[in-house]
Protein backbone atom coordinates (compact mmCIF):
# COMPACT_ATOMS: atom_id res chain seq x y z
CA UNK A 1 0.00 0.00 0.00
CA UNK A 2 1.37 3.55 -1.24
CA UNK A 3 1.83 5.75 2.14
CA UNK A 4 -0.63 8.17 2.31
CA UNK A 5 -0.04 12.13 1.81
CA UNK A 6 0.99 13.84 5.12
CA UNK A 7 -1.98 16.02 4.99
CA UNK A 8 -5.90 14.61 4.03
CA UNK A 9 -7.48 16.05 0.99
CA UNK A 10 -10.46 17.69 2.97
CA UNK A 11 -7.84 18.96 5.65
CA UNK A 12 -5.39 21.34 2.94
CA UNK A 13 -6.97 24.62 3.46
CA UNK A 14 -6.51 27.70 1.41
CA UNK A 15 -4.08 29.38 3.56
CA UNK A 16 -1.83 26.28 3.04
CA UNK A 17 -1.70 26.50 -0.56
CA UNK A 18 -1.33 30.45 -0.04
CA UNK A 19 2.39 29.74 1.99
CA UNK A 20 3.39 26.95 -0.28
CA UNK A 21 2.97 28.77 -3.72
CA UNK A 22 4.14 32.58 -1.81
CA UNK A 23 1.14 34.09 -2.30
CA UNK A 24 -1.94 35.36 -0.28
CA UNK A 25 -4.93 33.20 0.35
CA UNK A 26 -7.02 35.76 -1.73
CA UNK A 27 -4.64 34.92 -4.83
CA UNK A 28 -5.38 31.34 -4.44
CA UNK A 29 -9.33 32.22 -4.05
CA UNK A 30 -8.83 34.34 -6.99
CA UNK A 31 -7.30 31.07 -8.84
CA UNK A 32 -9.75 29.06 -7.96
CA UNK A 33 -12.26 31.16 -8.92
CA UNK A 34 -11.38 31.44 -12.31
CA UNK A 35 -10.51 34.92 -11.69
CA UNK A 36 -8.57 36.24 -14.86
CA UNK A 37 -6.49 39.35 -12.77
CA UNK A 38 -4.00 36.69 -12.03
CA UNK A 39 0.08 36.56 -13.44
CA UNK A 40 0.86 33.21 -15.71
CA UNK A 41 3.38 32.83 -13.08
CA UNK A 42 1.44 33.32 -10.22
CA UNK A 43 -1.63 30.91 -11.29
CA UNK A 44 1.59 28.26 -12.28
CA UNK A 45 2.35 28.54 -8.40
CA UNK A 46 -0.89 28.20 -7.44
CA UNK A 47 -1.92 25.66 -8.98
CA UNK A 48 1.26 23.66 -8.44
CA UNK A 49 0.54 23.93 -5.43
CA UNK A 50 -2.77 22.33 -5.35
CA UNK A 51 -1.67 19.45 -7.03
CA UNK A 52 1.41 18.60 -4.69
CA UNK A 53 -0.71 19.54 -1.55
CA UNK A 54 -4.07 17.57 -2.50
CA UNK A 55 -6.44 20.42 -2.39
CA UNK A 56 -9.74 20.20 -2.55
CA UNK A 57 -10.97 23.63 -4.35
CA UNK A 58 -14.34 22.77 -3.85
CA UNK A 59 -14.49 21.71 -0.23
CA UNK A 60 -12.63 24.98 0.30
CA UNK A 61 -14.74 26.92 -1.33
CA UNK A 62 -17.70 26.05 0.33
CA UNK A 63 -15.90 27.52 3.37
CA UNK A 64 -14.64 30.49 1.30
CA UNK A 65 -18.59 30.91 0.73
CA UNK A 66 -18.58 31.77 4.03
CA UNK A 67 -18.58 35.52 6.01
CA UNK A 68 -17.21 33.68 9.56
CA UNK A 69 -14.07 32.40 7.39
CA UNK A 70 -12.37 35.58 6.72
CA UNK A 71 -9.58 36.96 8.56
CA UNK A 72 -9.17 40.40 8.46
CA UNK A 73 -6.71 42.19 9.38
CA UNK A 74 -6.36 46.03 11.13
CA UNK A 75 -2.74 47.53 11.41
CA UNK A 76 -2.60 50.97 13.57
CA UNK A 77 -0.22 53.48 15.19
CA UNK A 78 -2.24 56.41 16.40
CA UNK A 79 -0.54 58.99 18.91
CA UNK A 80 -4.16 59.50 20.39
CA UNK A 81 -5.18 56.63 23.05
CA UNK A 82 -8.72 58.08 23.19
CA UNK A 83 -8.86 58.20 19.31
CA UNK A 84 -7.24 54.66 18.84
CA UNK A 85 -9.33 53.14 21.77
CA UNK A 86 -13.16 54.34 20.08
CA UNK A 87 -11.31 53.03 16.30
CA UNK A 88 -10.60 49.27 18.31
CA UNK A 89 -14.29 49.45 19.32
CA UNK A 90 -15.95 49.86 16.36
CA UNK A 91 -13.85 47.21 14.68
CA UNK A 92 -13.97 44.63 16.90
CA UNK A 93 -18.16 44.77 16.81
CA UNK A 94 -18.51 45.60 13.71
CA UNK A 95 -16.32 41.74 13.15
CA UNK A 96 -18.25 39.99 15.71
CA UNK A 97 -21.62 41.19 14.05
CA UNK A 98 -20.21 39.91 10.57
CA UNK A 99 -18.72 36.89 11.88
CA UNK A 100 -14.95 37.43 10.47
CA UNK A 101 -11.79 37.16 12.26
CA UNK A 102 -9.98 40.44 13.26
CA UNK A 103 -6.79 40.15 13.99
CA UNK A 104 -4.78 42.88 15.45
CA UNK A 105 -1.09 44.51 14.81
CA UNK A 106 0.51 47.78 16.45
CA UNK A 107 3.05 49.33 13.77
CA UNK A 108 4.64 52.18 16.49
CA UNK A 109 7.81 52.41 13.93
CA UNK A 110 8.06 56.19 11.89
CA UNK A 111 10.92 54.27 10.13
CA UNK A 112 10.36 52.75 6.40
CA UNK A 113 12.17 49.72 6.72
CA UNK A 114 10.25 48.92 10.17
CA UNK A 115 6.95 50.09 8.57
CA UNK A 116 7.85 47.56 5.68
CA UNK A 117 9.62 44.52 7.63
CA UNK A 118 6.39 44.93 10.26
CA UNK A 119 3.83 44.86 6.93
CA UNK A 120 5.76 41.70 5.41
CA UNK A 121 5.12 39.79 9.01
CA UNK A 122 1.60 40.92 9.42
CA UNK A 123 1.07 39.34 5.52
CA UNK A 124 2.74 36.18 6.44
CA UNK A 125 -0.46 35.56 8.82
CA UNK A 126 -2.91 35.08 6.16
CA UNK A 127 -5.14 38.04 6.70
CA UNK A 128 -7.20 38.46 3.72
CA UNK A 129 -7.84 42.05 3.77
CA UNK A 130 -6.55 45.14 5.96
CA UNK A 131 -8.14 47.91 7.80
CA UNK A 132 -5.65 51.12 7.73
CA UNK A 133 -6.58 53.50 9.52
CA UNK A 134 -4.22 56.50 9.43
CA UNK A 135 -1.27 57.53 9.93
CA UNK A 136 -0.19 53.74 8.63
CA UNK A 137 -3.15 54.59 5.62
CA UNK A 138 -0.48 57.12 4.52
CA UNK A 139 2.29 55.16 5.03
CA UNK A 140 4.02 54.69 1.32
CA UNK A 141 5.84 51.40 2.16
CA UNK A 142 2.67 49.69 4.22
CA UNK A 143 0.80 50.24 0.92
CA UNK A 144 3.95 48.98 -1.68
CA UNK A 145 4.30 45.78 0.74
CA UNK A 146 0.37 44.63 0.67
CA UNK A 147 0.33 45.75 -2.81
CA UNK A 148 3.09 43.00 -3.25
CA UNK A 149 1.23 40.66 -1.31
CA UNK A 150 -1.84 41.11 -3.26
CA UNK A 151 -3.68 42.02 -0.26
CA UNK A 152 -6.49 44.27 -0.37
CA UNK A 153 -6.51 47.17 2.27
CA UNK A 154 -9.04 50.44 3.02
CA UNK A 155 -7.76 53.22 4.28
CA UNK A 156 -9.85 55.64 7.32
CA UNK A 157 -9.65 58.99 7.69
CA UNK A 158 -7.15 59.82 4.65
CA UNK A 159 -7.82 63.85 4.22
CA UNK A 160 -7.20 63.27 0.11
CA UNK A 161 -7.73 59.38 -0.62
CA UNK A 162 -6.16 58.09 -3.70
CA UNK A 163 -8.71 57.48 -6.98
CA UNK A 164 -9.26 54.00 -7.70
CA UNK A 165 -9.32 52.96 -3.98
CA UNK A 166 -11.46 51.61 -1.23
CA UNK A 167 -11.83 54.48 1.54
CA UNK A 168 -14.20 56.08 4.67
CA UNK A 169 -13.25 59.74 6.33
CA UNK A 170 -15.44 62.68 6.54
CA UNK A 171 -15.08 66.12 4.84
CA UNK A 172 -12.00 67.57 7.13
CA UNK A 173 -11.90 70.75 5.08
CA UNK A 174 -15.89 71.38 5.52
CA UNK A 175 -15.72 70.47 9.56
CA UNK A 176 -12.96 72.56 9.55
CA UNK A 177 -14.15 75.73 8.04
CA UNK A 178 -17.68 74.82 10.37
CA UNK A 179 -15.92 75.08 13.38
CA UNK A 180 -13.74 78.19 12.45
CA UNK A 181 -17.08 80.34 11.20
CA UNK A 182 -18.66 79.24 14.66
CA UNK A 183 -16.13 80.71 16.44
CA UNK A 184 -16.10 83.70 13.96
CA UNK A 185 -19.94 84.42 14.91
CA UNK A 186 -19.10 84.39 18.76
CA UNK A 187 -17.09 87.81 17.20
CA UNK A 188 -13.61 86.17 17.49
CA UNK A 189 -11.03 87.93 14.91
CA UNK A 190 -7.89 86.26 16.36
CA UNK A 191 -7.69 82.74 16.14
CA UNK A 192 -4.90 80.65 16.54
CA UNK A 193 -4.44 77.42 15.01
CA UNK A 194 -2.20 73.96 15.97
CA UNK A 195 -1.93 72.08 12.59
CA UNK A 196 -1.83 68.14 12.92
CA UNK A 197 1.31 66.01 11.85
CA UNK A 198 2.25 67.20 8.40
CA UNK A 199 2.55 63.71 7.35
CA UNK A 200 -1.62 63.14 7.35
CA UNK A 201 -3.41 64.84 4.48
CA UNK A 202 -6.07 65.22 6.66
CA UNK A 203 -4.10 68.29 8.87
CA UNK A 204 -4.13 69.87 5.65
CA UNK A 205 -7.68 69.69 4.48
CA UNK A 206 -8.13 70.72 8.09
CA UNK A 207 -5.83 73.71 7.68
CA UNK A 208 -7.19 74.42 4.47
CA UNK A 209 -10.99 74.82 6.10
CA UNK A 210 -9.62 77.11 8.94
CA UNK A 211 -7.88 79.43 5.86
CA UNK A 212 -11.13 79.49 4.27
CA UNK A 213 -13.69 80.24 6.79
CA UNK A 214 -11.50 83.02 7.24
CA UNK A 215 -10.70 84.63 3.92
CA UNK A 216 -14.74 84.29 3.93
CA UNK A 217 -14.82 86.93 6.76
CA UNK A 218 -12.59 88.79 4.99
CA UNK A 219 -9.51 88.47 7.51
CA UNK A 220 -6.22 87.66 6.48
CA UNK A 221 -4.90 84.39 7.02
CA UNK A 222 -1.25 85.37 7.32
CA UNK A 223 -2.04 87.66 10.23
CA UNK A 224 -3.28 84.42 12.38
CA UNK A 225 -1.19 82.66 14.36
CA UNK A 226 -0.43 79.02 13.81
CA UNK A 227 1.49 76.61 15.85
CA UNK A 228 2.57 73.28 14.41
CA UNK A 229 1.36 70.17 16.36
CA UNK A 230 1.56 66.06 15.82
CA UNK A 231 -1.72 65.04 17.34
CA UNK A 232 -0.03 64.27 20.80
CA UNK A 233 -0.85 65.63 24.00
CA UNK A 234 2.95 67.06 24.44
CA UNK A 235 2.81 68.68 20.82
CA UNK A 236 -0.14 70.76 21.89
CA UNK A 237 1.32 71.64 25.48
CA UNK A 238 4.21 73.34 23.40
CA UNK A 239 2.44 75.21 20.50
CA UNK A 240 -0.15 76.60 23.15
CA UNK A 241 2.75 77.60 24.95
CA UNK A 242 3.98 79.78 22.18
CA UNK A 243 0.39 80.88 21.28
CA UNK A 244 0.00 82.43 24.54
CA UNK A 245 3.60 83.59 24.68
CA UNK A 246 3.44 85.70 21.26
CA UNK A 247 3.17 89.70 21.56
CA UNK A 248 -0.63 89.91 20.37
CA UNK A 249 -2.23 86.14 21.92
CA UNK A 250 -5.27 84.78 19.73
CA UNK A 251 -9.03 84.94 22.01
CA UNK A 252 -9.63 81.27 20.87
CA UNK A 253 -7.43 78.61 19.70
CA UNK A 254 -8.73 75.77 17.35
CA UNK A 255 -6.80 72.57 18.08
CA UNK A 256 -6.41 69.69 15.07
CA UNK A 257 -7.32 67.11 17.81
CA UNK A 258 -8.67 66.82 20.95
CA UNK A 259 -5.80 65.59 22.83
CA UNK A 260 -3.83 68.85 21.80
CA UNK A 261 -7.24 70.63 22.42
CA UNK A 262 -7.23 69.22 26.24
CA UNK A 263 -3.07 70.32 26.68
CA UNK A 264 -4.11 73.66 25.77
CA UNK A 265 -6.98 73.67 28.51
CA UNK A 266 -4.34 72.54 30.60
CA UNK A 267 -1.75 75.41 29.87
CA UNK A 268 -4.51 77.91 29.91
CA UNK A 269 -5.24 76.98 33.78
CA UNK A 270 -1.25 76.88 34.78
CA UNK A 271 -1.28 80.27 33.63
CA UNK A 272 -4.42 81.15 35.41
CA UNK A 273 -6.36 82.35 32.58
CA UNK A 274 -10.11 80.71 32.14
CA UNK A 275 -11.35 79.16 29.96
CA UNK A 276 -13.42 80.29 27.56
CA UNK A 277 -14.03 83.86 29.52
CA UNK A 278 -9.89 84.67 29.14
CA UNK A 279 -9.30 82.02 26.02
CA UNK A 280 -11.40 80.08 24.02
CA UNK A 281 -10.25 76.33 23.32
CA UNK A 282 -11.94 74.00 20.80
CA UNK A 283 -11.02 70.61 19.36
CA UNK A 284 -11.42 67.78 16.70
CA UNK A 285 -12.84 64.51 16.82
CA UNK A 286 -15.01 64.31 19.82
CA UNK A 287 -13.34 61.12 21.83
CA UNK A 288 -13.94 60.39 25.14
CA UNK A 289 -10.88 62.72 26.40
CA UNK A 290 -13.46 65.89 25.13
CA UNK A 291 -15.42 65.37 28.22
CA UNK A 292 -13.09 64.36 30.44
CA UNK A 293 -11.50 67.64 30.84
CA UNK A 294 -12.85 70.62 32.43
CA UNK A 295 -14.30 72.68 31.19
CA UNK A 296 -15.80 70.09 28.07
CA UNK A 297 -14.29 70.60 24.68
CA UNK A 298 -16.02 71.96 22.11
CA UNK A 299 -14.94 69.95 19.00
CA UNK A 300 -16.04 67.99 15.93
CA UNK A 301 -17.17 64.73 16.00
CA UNK A 302 -16.16 62.49 13.87
CA UNK A 303 -18.40 59.41 13.95
CA UNK A 304 -14.78 56.74 14.85
CA UNK A 305 -16.31 53.55 15.37
CA UNK A 306 -18.45 54.15 12.45
CA UNK A 307 -15.83 54.85 10.17
CA UNK A 308 -13.88 51.53 11.63
CA UNK A 309 -17.18 49.35 11.02
CA UNK A 310 -17.93 50.97 7.39
CA UNK A 311 -14.30 50.26 6.58
CA UNK A 312 -15.16 46.52 7.69
CA UNK A 313 -17.71 46.21 5.78
CA UNK A 314 -16.86 47.54 2.77
CA UNK A 315 -13.47 45.75 2.62
CA UNK A 316 -15.80 42.32 3.21
CA UNK A 317 -17.80 43.54 0.21
CA UNK A 318 -14.76 44.00 -1.86
CA UNK A 319 -13.51 40.19 -0.82
CA UNK A 320 -16.58 38.43 -1.56
CA UNK A 321 -16.45 40.07 -4.94
CA UNK A 322 -12.81 38.83 -5.33
CA UNK A 323 -14.23 35.51 -4.09
CA UNK A 324 -16.94 35.10 -6.26
CA UNK A 325 -15.08 36.22 -9.66
CA UNK A 326 -16.99 39.50 -9.82
CA UNK A 327 -14.88 42.75 -10.63
CA UNK A 328 -14.49 44.45 -7.17
CA UNK A 329 -15.71 48.02 -7.13
CA UNK A 330 -13.28 50.57 -5.60
CA UNK A 331 -15.75 52.79 -3.05
CA UNK A 332 -15.28 55.78 -0.77
CA UNK A 333 -17.37 56.53 1.93
CA UNK A 334 -17.75 60.02 3.38
CA UNK A 335 -19.57 60.04 7.05
CA UNK A 336 -21.42 63.05 8.20
CA UNK A 337 -19.42 64.85 10.91
CA UNK A 338 -20.92 67.26 13.80
CA UNK A 339 -20.13 70.49 15.48
CA UNK A 340 -20.42 69.67 19.17
CA UNK A 341 -21.00 72.95 21.40
CA UNK A 342 -19.39 72.77 24.71
CA UNK A 343 -18.26 74.45 27.60
CA UNK A 344 -14.78 75.78 26.43
CA UNK A 345 -15.94 78.33 23.67
CA UNK A 346 -17.53 81.57 24.36
CA UNK A 347 -17.39 85.09 23.48
CA UNK A 348 -14.09 86.54 23.38
CA UNK A 349 -13.22 88.86 26.20
CA UNK A 350 -14.06 92.39 26.22
CA UNK A 351 -11.43 94.80 25.64
CA UNK A 352 -11.21 97.57 28.48
CA UNK A 353 -8.11 100.14 26.82
CA UNK A 354 -10.08 100.61 23.48
CA UNK A 355 -13.49 100.26 21.97
CA UNK A 356 -14.45 96.88 21.39
CA UNK A 357 -15.42 97.68 17.35
CA UNK A 358 -11.29 97.59 16.99
CA UNK A 359 -11.43 94.46 17.33
CA UNK A 360 -12.94 94.09 13.82
CA UNK A 361 -16.64 93.80 12.25
CA UNK A 362 -18.27 90.65 11.16
CA UNK A 363 -17.90 90.01 8.23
Amino acid sequence: MSRPSRRSRGSVTVQDVARAAGVSAMTVSRVVNGGTNVRATTRAAVLEAIERLNYSPNSAARSLAAGEAMRIGLLYSNPSDAYLSQFLIGALAAARRAGCHLVLEACESERSDEQAEATRRFAATDVEGVILPCPLAEAAPVQAELLSADIPAVSVAIGVPPAGSLNVRIDDYGAAAAMTRYLLGLGHRRIGFIRGNPNQSASLERYRGFCAALEEAGLDVADMPVEQGYFTFRSGIIATERLLDRGDPPTAIFACNDDMAAAAVGVAHRRGMNVPQDLSIVGFDDTQLATTVWPELTTIRQPTAAMAETALNLLLAHLRALRSGETPRFEEQVLDYELVVRESSGPPPAVVSEPSRSRGRRA
